[in-house]
């Protein structure tokens, strides 16, 4: 029969463990330079902007079709 400290220290154990396994994961990740973060950084600012200009564009074409179509 398991007791009620047991699985308490069980449960802080593998908490202690689980944590111990995030750090050592994380130093193994390979960081990306400042050089290389700021390019991408600008590179997805950059797509984000192009994707915006042709999502407003898509919407203001249609918007114009269903005023010309619909609403004569």
């Amino acid at each position: 029969m398991v007791t009620k400290k047991a699985t308490a220290t069980r449960s802080i154990g593998s908490r202690f463990q689980f944590i111990t396994n995030i750090i050592a994961e994380l130093k193994k990740v390979t960081w990306p330079t400042r050089q290389e973060a700021i390019r991408l950084t600008l590179m997805v600012i950059a797509v984000c902007v192009v994707a915006g200009v042709f999502l407003g564009l898509a919407d203001f074409g249609f918007t114009e079709l269903v005023e010309r179509v619909f609403m004569p």
